[in-house]
């Protein structure tokens, strides 16, 4: 068949690739001029990094290099990706520098307008990501305040701290990319403050000084910490019996980032436990920030927001909630993302979405009442790379048939409860339904279940205590295609179109 893919980040690539080793035509659409999505040279900011190590943040066929620091920058992570592309073949298949307009059914397929013309698709699949568009808060006094010199943007609209250069910048939000950005502006700016509506819990990468993080969260273990829709094996003595030593060893790591990086002492002790909160955002402390906050480089605002913008004595400022004047030449906003798919029609949004705006994707992948049509990368995770890679896995045996899927009214059902839990498990921070942490590896096993695929139980039981290795995975994807490959050598009088 012939499909098209929008988006070349992470889960378009690994798509595109899955997809045409299994024979297909692929087309992979992105408005940038490089691949890399989220990691594009047109949206990295100084200071970005990958949250999980490089041994995780990384295909199951396709480690990154031995000599990339253990968490790459984001222009290594581009690198990375980019080299992706070349060693599988997929350069044909990329058309960058192209924005998709319009996807619209037509002929039992897919007709996408681009701003460089049109073409047919048998089908299509969405990877533009969850994290496509910045979600920038309206500021009361803005155009005053920009007639001024000054400057608000997104922060991935900064791409180097020359922009800050003796400015004095504020840095809206407190989760992974605020403070990413704050350390490398602290270096040039006049000054730099972290307005923080809400303070989060941040982990460390060496859990005092020594252990790892990703030894506790980035287990079978770690994730199992965490109570799932259904229990399993030893979860159910952890979440019973059990379950005062799983709160114990949960809010020690939050005892332990008090002491380790001198909350107290700072006044950055988030409220409620870490129990409570990590699982709604699970950040990782960023080198240097608490480091620049205790000598006076960086100072945060905490439990505030910005009233409204100003500019006091021909000074670009914005005036906080507490009711206090800061100078304010340059604005930078690390509040989070949309969710967007623009390019569909209304017909469709109402057939992606439940009522409350939640995208509603069995497997986050597939929507229940639009036919041809995937989703892959909303599964936002610590393992993004290996779950795109899975859920890729998944869309090519759709179409080709070779999954026995529950009907429409079950997978519904299905979806529903798990958006339900969600709402419950991640107090509702899970990006409209598009990110699945802290069950990234329970999100892998409902998907290779509908495929019939899972790697050995010794190597799965390593991973309960050692950090998931996707490489253990490697042997998935040739498995799948091997077995789609005999389907066709049986049937060759038949083509089935899936999906």
């Amino acid at each position: 068949m012939k499909i098209a893919v929008i988006g070349a980040g992470v889960a378009g690539l690994t798509t595109a690739k899955v997809l045409l080793q299994a024979g297909h035509e692929v087309e992979v659409f992105d408005k940038t001029s490089d691949v890399g999505g989220v990691w594009s040279q047109s949206r990295r900011y100084p200071g970005l990094t990958t949250q999980s190590p490089s041994a995780q943040y990384s295909f199951s066929d396709f480690p990154m290099p031995k000599g990339f620091p253990e968490w790459p920058t984001g222009a290594q992570v581009q690198e990375y990706l980019a080299s992706y592309v070349t060693r599988n073949g997929i350069e044909p298949a990329l058309r960058l520098s192209t924005n998709v307009t319009s996807a619209l059914r037509a002929d039992g397929g897919w007709t996408l307008e681009t701003d460089r013309g049109s073409a047919h698709f048998d089908r299509l699949v969405v990877a533009n990501g969850v994290f496509c568009e910045p979600a920038m808060p309206r500021f009361e006094g803005v155009d005053e305040f920009r007639a001024a010199g000054g400057k608000v943007l997104p922060a991935t609209e900064l791409h180097d701290v020359d922009q800050a250069h003796d400015r004095h910048v504020l840095v809206v939000g407190y989760g992974k990319t605020a403070c990413d950005v704050a350390v490398p502006l602290s270096a040039a700016a006049a000054s730099v403050d972290v307005i923080a509506r809400q303070l989060l819990w941040k982990v460390p990468r060496r859990i005092a000084g020594v252990l790892n993080f990703k030894m506790l969260l980035l287990t079978r273990m770690g994730e199992a910490l965490f109570r799932y829709l259904h229990l399993r094996g030893m979860e159910k003595f952890l979440h019973g019996p059990g379950d005062g030593l799983r709160r114990r060893m949960l809010n020690s790591v939050g005892s332990v980032s008090i002491r380790q990086f001198k909350l107290k002492r700072l006044d950055l002790v988030p409220r409620g436990e870490m129990e409570d909160i990590v699982k709604g955002a699970i950040g990782l402390a960023t080198e240097g920030f608490f480091e620049a906050v205790a000598d006076g480089r960086i100072t945060v605002r905490r439990d505030l927001t910005i009233r409204r913008l100003t500019v006091l004595n021909g000074q670009p400022s914005a005036e906080l909630a507490d009711g206090n004047v800061l100078p304010a030449d340059l604005i930078v906003c690390a509040t989070g993302f949309t969710q967007q798919v623009p390019f569909l029609d209304e017909s469709i949004h109402k057939a992606l979405f439940d009522e409350r705006g939640n995208f509603a994707l069995y497997r986050q992948i597939q929507p229940i009442d639009v036919p041809g049509l995937y989703f892959n990368g909303y599964n936002s995770s610590f393992f993004s790379p290996l779950n795109a890679e899975m859920a890729a896995l998944w869309i090519a045996a759709d179409l080709a048939g070779a999954i026995d899927l529950p009907d429409a009214a079950a997978r519904r059902a299905a979806v529903t409860a798990q958006l339900a839990f969600m709402d419950v498990a991640a107090d509702t921070h899970h990006c409209r339904g598009a990110k699945i942490i802290p069950f990234s590896m329970k999100n892998i096993d409902e998907v290779l279940g509908d495929l019939g695929l899972q790697i050995g139980k010794p190597v799965r039981a390593s991973h309960w205590l050692n950090p998931v290795s996707p490489a253990a995975y490697r042997k998935l994807t040739p498995q799948l295609l091997r077995r789609l490959a005999d389907r066709v050598e049986d049937r060759p009088t038949t083509v089935h179109t899936g999906g």
